[in-house]
């Protein structure tokens, strides 16, 4: 990269980082060129970027250098939220080089620390290494142990490891691979990538409340009825299904994003928090998550699967129909559940979580209700519950839900009132999570501690799952899921928002 001035193409740089190497498995994939590479290029033009840096391209097909740099520009003009500027792309691509390489091969180590050996020389870096594993979750033990023993990890200066999910299967593969990662990587060295904490909306949860105290007043647990949170698709398996049938919803969305949306929902707290503080709290909050008993999970557990229907008019095939599905798979492709933390500020609310595939609607959000102590009032016919509302995907706002009357009559109707920013200028989640991993900051990132506390609430849902004592509803593609999971609500006097 170019001299780290304070300031490049008139954007200020916020905070300094130090010089580094990015080595990148799987650079060929999917993920690299949809988030990975976009990432870089936009943090690269708002000048967070570290004075010299060394990317590694690593992957089995033979790219040339040419090849290699052909595929990121394509990736950026595809992906890129900014256009792409011709007058800085060939400074940007110089710092990439690809790398033919077979994580099973011993000789592809030694060969690889010889070449990252090689451009550390060329481009004056210092030996700070950051690996990201973009691979199936099956290579991250055995590329770790080999990155150790062929010597790539004993650097100089610092090593850190980013890692993708699923970070385990249950919590017995989680505690076992948190295992074999820690021998050669501390904890404070090892980036769990959740891309819902990436997100800028689920990093405001954190500071909404604290200056804004209009919220603040409103986030009272004597008047909150429920919390609601919903991450709905209106995707298919696609060509997931030999992951997807194995992991289902609850693996995929509940043990990760589900879970770490409810931390971070529940982090109150009326002063600024320091990262530390962050990882304390949220660990509390799992400490504190109440676990499900086996004889009550059909009170509190929804599991569904969906079946052929229509979306936008056009027919969709139902799961069991989808390429690469078992004919006969009771895979969960929806999951919903009542949840309570048993804090002083959190005990006695009910938090309900729900998230599924083929529904009618995309949509990642939270929902405050709040108590409706007017409905009775004579007064105020046609009142409801105040509803306080934070969407963080497609879109990302924070609203309110108030009751006016109506002109016409003496009854009151609901109103909407909605604050939204420029979508257009903020980050991608992997821009934020990316920013801090090459600066070391593991604040947005998932500790271990939040990891297997979070595995250790689902595994017993797994066990119920696995000896097929819970029910598998059934949802018509292009619905809003199965009738049990709105029966859960509907119990405690409440409904789906």
């Amino acid at each position: 990269m170019d001299q780290h001035n304070t300031k490049r193409h008139g954007i200020d740089t916020v905070e300094m980082m130090d010089d580094m190497t990015f080595v990148l498995f799987g650079a060929s994939g999917d993920l690299a060129k949809r988030k990975i590479y976009p990432a870089l290029y936009n943090l690269y033009i708002e000048g967070k970027m570290p004075h010299a840096l060394s990317v590694v391209g690593l992957g089995r097909r033979p790219y040339t250098k040419e090849d290699f740099h052909a595929i990121i520009r394509e990736s950026l003009e595809t992906f890129s939220r900014r256009d792409v500027k011709e007058e800085n792309l060939d400074e940007f691509l110089e710092a990439f080089r690809y790398f033919i390489f077979d994580a099973m091969k011993t000789e592809s180590y030694q060969d690889l620390k010889a070449f990252i050996e090689e451009r550390e020389s060329e481009r004056s870096v210092p030996e700070n290494r950051l690996f990201y594993l973009s691979v199936a979750p099956k290579l991250v033990e055995p590329i770790t142990e080999s990155l150790h023993e062929s010597g790539i990890t004993n650097t100089a200066g610092w090593k850190r490891l980013i890692v993708e999910k699923p970070f385990g299967s249950d919590l017995h593969s989680a505690r076992h691979l948190n295992d074999e990662l820690t021998k050669v990587f501390q904890e404070e060295e090892i980036f769990r990538i959740d891309h819902y904490l990436g997100k800028p909306m689920v990093q405001n949860l954190e500071s909404l409340i604290r200056p804004n105290p209009i919220l603040s007043s409103l986030w009272n647990h004597e008047q909150i009825a429920n919390v609601q949170i919903t991450a709905s698709e209106t995707v298919g398996v696609g060509t997931r299904a030999g992951y997807y049938d194995k992991a289902g919803a609850i693996r995929d969305m509940v043990q990760n994003h589900l879970l770490q949306l409810v931390m971070m929902t529940a982090l109150h707290h009326p002063e600024k928090l320091t990262p530390k503080q962050i990882e304390e709290k949220k660990k509390a909050i799992m400490e504190s998550l109440r676990p499900i008993d086996e004889n009550e999970m059909p009170q509190h557990v929804v599991r569904g699967q969906y079946e052929a229907g229509e979306m936008n008019a056009e027919p969709i095939p139902g799961y069991l129909e989808e390429d690469g599905v078992a004919e006969n798979s009771n895979n969960d492709t929806y999951f919903a559940a009542r949840l309570y933390i048993d804090n002083n500020y959190w005990k006695g609310i009910p938090f309900y979580i729900r998230t599924g595939k083929r529904l009618e609607k995309k949509s990642t959000r939270i929902i405050i209700e709040f108590k409706n102590e007017v409905e009775e009032d004579e007064d105020a016919q046609g009142a409801v519950s105040n509803l306080l509302m934070i969407e963080i995907n497609p879109n990302e706002s924070v609203g309110l839900r108030i009751n006016l009357k109506d002109d016409g009559n003496e009854k009151f109707e609901p109103a909407y009132i909605n604050f939204s920013k420029n979508l257009d200028a903020q980050p991608e989640a992997y821009e934020n999570l990316l920013n801090d991993a090459m600066l070391g900051n593991s604040t947005y990132f998932a500790h271990w501690s939040e990891v297997e506390l979070s595995w250790k609430w689902v595994q017993p849902i797994l066990e119920a799952f696995e000896n097929d004592t819970l029910p598998l509803h059934g949802y018509k593609a292009g619905t809003d899921g199965p009738e049990a999971a709105e029966k859960l609500l509907n119990e405690d006097g409440f409904t789906w928002w």
